[in-house]
């Protein structure tokens, strides 16, 4: 028998049962809407989770770390470690840097194929003044010119123009705090860094020794001290305000900042900030740095250098290769593709149960696949017998319930997979307009449902149902023909 004429008996036996035709494409409509729904769940978080990270500009860059002074000085009590109490900054437990992360290994750094910068990490907080008010900001340094996504949008003026200007970069919050209306009435301005007078002490004693007060038995005469107006801060450093970056948008809800360096509040050139930490090393500072080369982690003659940089590279495909390089220049890094095996490996968890749970309902739909074939053959068994009696060979018997229950699979596959698409809008649309728009943030689509899914969705019921008609059909084909035309 010709396959058409096949296809053509299998679809009227169909059309005789459509009730029960239906109702049985119904249970294979719902298996693949379920699946479908949940796995393309699981990889609409998966898809957020790394487009959020490629927003946020992490997979260009990775972080350096050396043999800091920070380092050398958390892992001097290892006996606080054990009682619990909380230690410094730790590395990458993988690999132990040798190396001090100084000057000249970040030349040797920039110097590596791939490599487009490197930006060592200085930060510190110090109080500023900007239009007559006095804040303590967060300051960090920023190697001029700079192509990190943090300085890709300004709300007002432009990036730093020279790596030796005294100009800063500002950001929008800062101008607020400051009591501009707008980002643009702070171009120009200038921002004073303030610092304690550390000379007082020593001005003073040189002053009694060179030259005494006039004085009445120890009382000083007149009002010459008076005259001199006493502080003890001074105007340290000032900035020429040239650029206000704007406010990241945070959908409504805290982020963190673009790429792997900290924000902060204020930008300056990096040798300046160089130079102010080591002007204003601070107490803390000068701790951490007596016990590293107290420990011997740092000798006499060696320089702190950097506890970290960011390098940027030019493509992220060869970001290996430089970490490589790094280790073998004796320095640590990290990156966040580091954590994307992980990442990977936990949503295919995810999607594999939802994809099992949702494989339960397609599974139990072969049960009524199997049972519609069983009634099909009781209602035509003496059909089945003239066929035969004609000469329809075994396998022809086969096909025409395997077409069956392919027309049935084939066909709920398809509509169990415009259904989930349906589902996948709707809930989309719900989320939106009941949690994400009453709290201020943009449209999510939570569900990604690429050509594979409802491809193998459509096929998975497909090769479903045609298990699920192979005892049926082989029942089928061992009527006897005799018996079958003495049936009632």
């Amino acid at each position: 028998m010709p396959f058409l004429d096949l296809l053509k008996l299998a679809l009227r036996n169909l059309r005789e049962a459509k009730l029960r035709a239906t109702l049985t494409s119904m249970g294979v409509i719902v298996g693949v809407a379920v699946i479908v729904t949940m796995v393309s769940f699981g990889l609409g978080l998966q898809r957020n989770l790394l487009s959020r990270f490629k927003a946020l500009d992490l997979f260009s860059e990775m972080t350096v770390f050396g043999k800091s002074i920070a380092v050398a000085a958390g892992n001097l009590d290892r006996a606080g470690a054990r009682r619990g109490e909380r230690q410094g900054p730790r590395l990458p437990t993988d690999f132990t840097p040798t190396r001090i992360l100084d000057d000249a290994a970040i030349a040797e750094i920039a110097k590596l194929p791939g490599v487009a910068y490197v930006e060592p990490f200085i930060a510190f907080t110090v109080q500023c003044r900007l239009n007559d008010k006095v804040f303590g900001h967060q300051v960090s340094g920023a190697t001029v010119p700079n192509s990190a996504s943090r300085f890709t949008e300004f709300a007002a003026g432009q990036m730093i123009s020279s790596a030796t200007a005294d100009e800063t970069v500002i950001t929008e919050e800062t101008t607020r705090l400051a009591g501009y209306s707008t980002p643009g009435e702070a171009i120009g301005k200038t921002i004073e860094f303030l610092a304690p007078t550390t000379d007082n002490k020593e001005n003073s004693d040189a002053n009694n020794s060179d030259e005494e007060p006039a004085s009445f038995f120890g009382l000083p005469l007149g009002d010459e001290e008076d005259s001199k107006p006493k502080t003890s801060v001074v105007v340290a450093k000032t900035f020429r305000i040239v650029g206000v970056l704007k406010d990241p948008a945070r959908d409504g809800r805290p982020g963190p900042s673009r790429g792997l360096m900290p924000s902060a509040d204020v930008y300056i050139p990096l040798q300046a900030a160089r130079q102010w930490s080591l002007d204003h090393l601070g107490e803390q500072g000068r701790v951490l740095m007596a016990l590293a080369r107290e420990s011997g982690a740092i000798s006499e003659d060696q320089s702190p250098g950097y506890f970290s940089a960011v390098v940027r590279v030019n493509d992220p495909v060869v970001l290996p290769e430089v970490r490589k390089r790094l280790r073998e220049l004796g320095l640590g890094s990290f990156s966040i593709v580091d954590q994307l095996d992980q990442i990977r490996t936990v949503f295919l968890i995810i999607n594999s149960v939802l994809g099992l749970l949702g494989g339960i309902s397609l599974l139990l739909a072969r049960f009524g696949i199997a049972n519609t074939m069983f009634m099909s053959i009781l209602e035509r068994t003496r059909e089945i017998g003239i066929m035969k009696a004609i000469g329809a060979e075994d396998r022809e018997i086969k096909l025409i319930f395997f077409f069956e229950a392919a027309v049935i699979g084939l066909s709920g596959g398809i509509i169990g997979v415009l259904a989930a698409w349906g589902i996948d809008g709707l809930a989309n649309r719900l989320a939106y307009r009941f949690v994400l728009k009453p709290q201020g943030a943009s449209f999510v689509d939570f569900f990604s449902l690429p050509p594979y899914l409802w491809i193998g969705a459509i096929l998975f019921a497909l090769s479903v149902s045609i298990l699920a008609a192979l005892y049926p059909a082989a029942r089928a084909a061992r009527i006897d023909p005799v018996r079958a035309l003495r049936h009632d």
